[in-house]
């Protein structure tokens, strides 16, 4: 499948990664947000990394220039309409993902294949709600999507053999290692990770161990390099909170039983990093 031009649904920090490393590969990107601030931000925070790029020698300035004359802002979705190919990077709600999904299957071309970034909803839910359940399928990016090699592809039960083949030669592309995912709750990453950082949450709760006490025995006896605490300020305690909430309901087992103070923490505001204070505080 020749994709020449490439959509993403969501600017904020896993939209303008994707955005990032779509429009590095030769890709011109349309970038869409609901909201003009966020996607002026979300390219500031490209052309950020970018200039971070060429000061360590990793390209140039005439390649960061050409970049970023790749990528395409836009408030209206409806741009969407001229793309190959679509990834949604909303945030990580599933009642927001579910008409992103509607309005997408309507606005795009029929042949244009509708992909979900969603870090744990289950792709067969999302199809469901479009009339090309065969070309959806989920391209799950880790964060921070420029440095983090793994993409998971993730196929429905309808997904067909080349929208899954055309996902996995598209991540290969943008540079990442794709790896084959079954649709369940969390997928492989978020179902291994997600309850190990509740469970730090939950040391945290009672009192087994201070942030940086929990965080350091992560770092030096398991050699993470992040303490789970830090890793769910980065990306963000109301993500946390949201992919453990999809994996109780969808597998109805107590373990995946959201810890109270991270319900707490999100219920207050505190975020993690995009807040200034989550686990720590970010002054």
């Amino acid at each position: 499948m020749d994709i020449k031009k490439f959509g993403v649904v969501g600017a904020g920090q896993m939209g303008n990664g994707i955005a990032q490393v779509a429009a590095a590969s030769g890709v011109h990107v349309i970038m869409s947000d609901i909201n003009a601030d966020f996607l002026q931000s979300g390219l500031e925070t490209i052309s950020k990394n970018l200039k971070r790029g060429v000061a360590k020698g990793k390209m140039t300035a005439e390649e960061m220039t050409a970049v970023l004359a790749r990528i395409q802002i836009t408030t209206d979705v409806k741009d969407m309409a001229s793309v190959d190919y679509v990834v949604e990077a909303a945030t990580e709600h599933e009642s927001i993902k579910l008409q992103i999904f509607t309005d997408l299957d309507i606005i795009c071309a029929p042949h244009v294949i509708l992909a979900t970034n969603t870090s744990s909803i289950p792709i067969g839910r999302i199809a469901a709600r479009t009339q090309r359940p065969a070309k959806v399928i989920g391209m799950h990016f880790m964060n921070p999507v420029p440095l983090m090699q793994l993409v998971e592809v993730i196929r429905g039960l309808a997904t067909s053999e080349d929208t899954f083949t055309a996902t996995w030669d598209l991540a290969a592309k943008f540079g990442k290692t794709p790896v084959k995912a079954g649709d369940y709750p969390g997928f492989i990453a978020n179902r291994i990770l997600m309850p190990m950082i509740n469970e730090a949450a939950y040391c945290l709760y009672h009192g087994v161990g201070t942030r940086e006490d929990i965080d350091t025995v992560m770092k030096l006896g398991m050699n993470h390099p992040m303490g789970p605490l830090a890793l769910a300020d980065l990306i963000g305690l109301d993500t946390c909170l949201a992919i453990m909430d999809t994996l109780a309901d969808g597998f109805k087992d107590s373990k995946y039983r959201a810890c109270p103070l991270l319900r707490k923490y999100v219920d207050v505001g505190w975020l993690g990093r995009k807040t200034g204070r989550g686990f720590y505080e970010y002054p």
